[in-house]
């Protein structure tokens, strides 16, 4: 994960500040968790903790209902975009074929054996 993704990610704001910083009230930040929109952290004394993503999450789900969409509208939105998110990730890694395997394994078995130097004025370099 990027450091920039990493700091995003980090569940830093009370309820409070994210009130301030949304306009939303605290009623209304509770239900959107409850409707699974916004997963903030929990401390060990349960208080709710939001990153910077989570933020940004609702100021998106109300602009969202601010244009006339329902909360059903939005989590389904979500969950279609996470599916295109998970599809995505499938498809960049890549299967690894049996060649690819037998393959790595062989490099492997070379390196742990000491085989693989490099040194070409050695006979095993050259292997």
């Amino acid at each position: 994960m990027k450091e920039k993704e990493l700091r995003r990610s980090m569940a830093v704001f009370t309820i409070g500040t994210v009130m301030q910083l949304t306009d939303l009230t605290a009623r209304q930040i509770r239900y959107y968790e409850e409707q699974e929109l916004v997963h903030p952290k929990r401390t060990d004394t349960n208080r709710r903790m939001f990153s910077l993503n989570d933020v940004d999450r609702l100021l998106e789900v109300k602009d969202y209902l601010a244009e006339g969409l329902n909360i059903t509208a939005i989590k389904r939105m979500y969950s279609t975009e996470r599916k295109e998110q998970e599809k995505a990730l499938e498809k960049s890694q890549k299967n690894l074929t049996d060649e690819d395997v037998r393959r790595i394994l062989y490099k492997e078995i070379l390196n742990a054996s000491g085989f693989n130097s490099g040194d070409s004025n050695k006979p095993w370099g050259r292997i």
